[in-house]
């Protein structure tokens, strides 16, 4: 057995990195999922946290999963997602990142993170986040041969109360540079759905080195992250609704040739969504 098929195998004591559902690579989209389960190694003890905390959004994303999987077999796209709670180490965050492995997360002390030395950080990134990367780069590297560059959909879900502040929102886009995803699905989404969708609300899309920088942004590949407020996707009538909701769009997001060319963006000053040095490559 080789590292990528040990990574999605797993054992007992070593969960899985990621999870992949097969689709077609020809098609022009891959969709990710890097906050898709709860899941700790028995060797960490459920990271000394009693279940009910893992069970929360700070272990991993309510309803993501359903809802990427979903998404997968209505649009016939391959799918990536990871198998290891956030908590144990974040995939969506760079390996220098100091939120890479929390010990305190919306309240929560982390205990089995209290102690994380450099050795253990090294362990957590070669076990459960180097394999998902790889296996996301070398999915791109087949779709770019094919000859349509994949476009990038990563799914998330946030809490509806952060902080005590309720979140007005239904679902936010989150992007950087890059409009030629983002843009549209907050467009179509406001449009034809009367929802309340966030432009990088609840969160910035600008985060240097995360998992669409990493494979967006650093390859010139169309990409958005969407965010849906957890409370709308926990169950699997709201997952169907989503589902439902979003296969159409995507689906004529992903026609648009311009979408899978290669293209890059320059600078932009901060706060300011127009793009400088736009400029395309070809595949």
């Amino acid at each position: 057995m080789n590292d990528a098929e040990s990574a999605k195998a797993g054992s007992s004591d070593r969960p899985c990195a990621f999870e992949r559902v097969e689709g077609d690579e020809a098609g022009g989209l891959l969709l990710l999922c890097d906050h898709a389960s709860n899941a700790v190694p028995e060797c960490y003890h459920g990271l000394g946290l009693p279940r009910a905390e893992l069970e929360r959004h700070i272990g991993y994303d309510v309803g993501a999963a359903p809802l990427t999987r979903a998404l997968a077999a209505r649009l016939k796209a391959p799918a990536l997602l990871t198998c290891v709670s956030r908590l144990v180490i974040d995939p969506n965050r760079g390996e220098d990142d100091p939120t890479l492995i929390m010990r305190l997360s919306d309240g929560a002390v982390v205990p089995g993170n209290a102690g994380v030395d450099a050795g253990e950080r090294e362990r957590r990134l070669a076990l459960y986040y180097r394999p998902y990367h790889a296996e996301i780069a070398a999915t791109l590297d087949r779709m770019a041969a094919s000859g349509r560059p994949a476009a990038i959909l990563s799914v998330h879900s946030y809490t509806p109360v952060w902080r005590g502040v309720p979140r007005p929102w239904h679902a936010g886009v989150l992007w950087d540079r890059d409009p030629r995803m983002a843009r549209p699905l907050i467009n179509a989404l406001r449009a034809g759905h009367g929802l309340r969708i966030g432009s990088n609300e609840p969160y910035v899309g600008a985060l240097k080195n995360d998992t669409m920088y990493k494979h967006g942004t650093s390859r010139g590949l169309a990409h958005a992250l969407l965010e849906v407020r957890n409370d709308l996707i926990e169950t699997p009538a709201g997952v169907l609704e989503w589902a439902d909701r979003l296969e159409p769009i995507v689906a004529g997001i992903v026609a648009d040739d311009g979408l899978h060319r290669v293209r890059f963006y320059g600078s932009r000053a901060d706060g300011d969504r127009t793009t400088e040095d736009e400029h395309d490559v070809e595949a």
